[in-house]
């Protein structure tokens, strides 16, 4: 009986060590950032790019507007350089976040010391996939200090606030995302909710670290879906900027683009 007893402390610290190296193991394997993502961190004469604490930010001609964006669950954060570095220069700056494990649910309040960190007047958070998941989460706690959100290939998982904007990209050929979901998740849609669906779009395109598993085969070439998706987000951005100031604050918008 004795040695029975003894016995449990090595099962049990060797089913944590288990349990402990199966988590090493999950979070070790992620989609790495390709070339094109690490060259698009590199600043050119309209947009300089910036390492910060928190990751990178993208300076455009903006002065007045800014996104913070989540990557998507497993995927490096710059990964999404390219998509990130033509939004700033088409009028919308960018603040793109590293996170824990790149798991940005472990830290979906990241938004908070980025937007701290930054003096624009206007800001919208958002991400790819589980990282737009995280970034509404932040939204709907934090509506006075965000306008609104931007969904690629993600969904809000709690209710936004009614003032706010949610404009959400979809590839029509994504593999990966929960159809159901996103369908569910329609009753958390503010009144201002704009969806685009990029026809030959898929999941992982919105990135730039290769095929994702599960994801449905493209049919446009990434650049095509990356234009596509920033064209979406400035116009609908432009679009609410005219509508709650007469026009004046979108001027950095449509002007860049």
């Amino acid at each position: 009986m004795t040695t029975k007893r003894r016995r449990w402390p090595l099962i049990i610290l060797g089913a944590l060590v288990m349990l402990l190296l199966a988590g090493v193991a999950y979070f070790s394997d992620y989609y790495h950032a390709d070339d094109v993502a690490l060259a698009a961190l590199e600043s050119d004469d309209a947009v300089t790019v910036e390492e910060t604490a928190y990751g990178w930010r993208f300076d455009g001609p903006s002065t007045t507007t800014a996104l913070v964006f989540y990557p998507g669950a497993k995927v490096e954060a710059s990964a999404y350089a390219p998509l990130l570095h033509l939004l700033a220069h088409e009028g919308v700056d960018a603040c793109l976040v590293r996170m824990p494990l790149n798991f940005a649910l472990f830290d979906g309040d990241a938004a908070a010391r980025v937007i701290e960190a930054h003096d624009y007047d206007i800001w919208y958070v958002g991400g790819h996939s589980l990282g737009g998941v995280a970034a509404s989460g932040f939204a709907a706690d934090h509506s006075g200090e965000v306008r609104g959100v931007v969904l690629c290939a993600s969904y809000p998982n709690e209710k936004l606030d009614d003032d706010s904007v949610e404009i959400q990209v979809l590839g029509a050929r994504d593999g990966v995302i929960d159809r159901e979901k996103v369908e569910s998740a329609r009753a958390y849609a503010p009144e201002t909710f704009v969806e685009r669906v990029i026809e030959g779009g898929n999941h992982a395109q919105f990135g730039s670290y290769g095929k994702q598993d599960g994801d449905g085969e493209a049919t446009i070439t990434p650049e095509e879906q990356w234009r596509a998706t920033v064209g979406a987000i400035t116009a609908a951005i432009a679009e609410d900027a005219a509508d709650v100031s007469g026009g004046d604050n979108a001027n950095d918008v449509s002007d860049a683009t």
